[in-house]
């Protein structure tokens, strides 16, 4: 019994040496690369599908400043071309506080709503904001249907804790937004080119006009797309700074790399203790967050054969038909998942018969991955023709149906094809003249 005691005190020693050994090993998986973040409301989002990846605060409503002009760019490429003429009210030089950015814009000035959106994004000109506002609703004294616009859009993108009163971010207690909400707005934007394209470019100069004779120059106020920065990011395709004192540093950016497009929103940011911008540091840290976090996973190809069934009603040689994918099939994953194995889910429509068409959409496929649906439509690979018996009895229905028709016809006007109008020709005396 002592000998036993001896034996099962060391096997218990060892269990408890050896759990304390594999306990302390670090998991890695993507929850452990969380990153730094300093500011008060943060949002990481996939900008395909908008599964949020990472977020703090990202319901607490803060003041947006120039994040707004977001919003404003998008009613105006909704609402407007690129080509029209808009013309500087004094409404829209008189009235922005000294402390904020204008583009020097004249009363009179006209330009192309193309040059006043690259004003609104690129240095973020509140005058320009406001013309572009004008222009959509039809004047100064229309300037509070614009907010409207403004608020019923965001309702619809579903922002639930946001509300506009002005197109420029000038600041008002009752003018707010979150990060997330802010993220479906950056989202929205990202879908137009034109913003694309703007949001992306590092400077813009507005020419010489009648009132103003020299050219004004404007670099990009977001420092993530400057080269000589100590913020730049080559992934960086934009989106918007934004700073008012109450509001504090704020920023929408995007980037993509490996074909994932990501978006951030930093809210209330300040300086770090050496000078440097919280807003711009934490969105470098979700960024690669994101990135050493996610992949894009390929799982299949456009074209891909993913079934071949036999048609009900084909002829002998296009009887047996490959469906297909209509797209390329990728998905967000942690790379941690990479290797995990994604099996589809498939539902073909019922009672699929010939004639097909090649492209024909016959089903779906659908992964679930992470918490995110992807959904894609199957297509014919060829065309299906019916075989010889069955072409032969549609030949004969549409024969039956054009008679029908021809018969219905007939009736429709009065004659009856089926009897023969009774004539009597009376005979005519004939009168011998003698």
């Amino acid at each position: 019994m002592v000998k036993l005691s001896k034996k099962l005190l060391i096997c218990t020693s060892l269990i408890i040496l050896f759990s304390s050994i594999f306990l302390s090993v670090p998991s890695f998986s993507a929850d452990t690369l969380s990153p730094e973040i300093s500011s008060p409301a943060v949002i990481l989002i996939d900008y395909s599908t908008g599964k949020i990846l990472y977020e703090k605060n990202m319901h607490e409503k803060r003041y947006p400043a120039s994040l707004t002009k977001v919003m404003t760019a998008i009613i105006v490429l909704e609402k407007c071309e690129l080509d029209e003429i808009a013309t500087v009210s004094n409404n829209a030089v008189s009235n922005i506080p000294p402390s904020y950015v204008t583009a020097f814009l004249q009363e009179g000035e006209q330009f192309t709503v193309e040059q006043l959106l690259y004003l609104l994004l690129i240095p973020s000109a509140n005058d320009a904001a406001v013309v572009l506002a004008e222009h959509v609703v039809g004047g100064t004294d229309n300037i509070s249907e614009f907010f409207v616009l403004m608020n019923k859009r965001a309702r619809d993108l579903g922002c639930k804790n946001t509300n506009f009163t002005n197109p420029s971010g000038i600041h008002d207690e009752a003018h707010y937004s979150t990060a997330y909400d802010l993220a479906l707005i950056g989202q929205e934007a990202m879908k137009s080119e034109t913003f694309r394209t703007i949001v992306s470019a590092t400077r813009y100069e507005l020419p010489p006009t009648d009132l103003y004779e020299n050219s004004r120059r404007f670099s990009n106020s977001n420092l993530l797309l400057n080269s000589n920065s100590d913020y730049y990011y080559r992934y960086s395709t934009g989106i918007k700074t934004g700073y008012t004192r109450p509001a504090g540093n704020c920023l929408i950016a995007s980037a993509s790399r490996n074909k994932l497009e990501l978006i951030t929103v930093t809210l209330g940011s300040e300086q770090t203790e050496n000078g440097l911008s919280e807003r711009y540091l934490d969105t470098l840290n979700l960024f690669k967050y994101g990135y050493d976090a996610y992949a894009i996973k390929e799982i299949s190809k456009k074209g891909q054969v993913v079934q071949t069934i036999n048609v009900r009603g084909a002829s002998y040689d296009t009887k047996r038909l490959d469906i297909s994918l209509s797209e390329d099939v990728s998905v967000l994953i942690k790379k941690a998942n990479l290797s995990d194995t994604i099996l589809p889910n498939i539902v073909l429509h019922d009672k699929i018969k010939a004639p097909i068409q090649k492209d024909d959409i016959l089903g779906t496929i659908t992964y679930s991955v992470e918490g995110i649906t992807y959904t894609y439509d199957l297509i014919a690979s060829s065309n299906v023709e019916p075989s010889s018996t069955l072409r032969n009895i549609l030949i004969l229905v549409a024969i039956l149906l054009l008679l029908g028709s021809i018969r219905y016809v007939s009736i429709s006007k009065g004659k009856n094809p089926g009897t023969k109008k009774q004539t009597t020709k009376k005979k005519k005396k004939k009168y011998i003249q003698y």
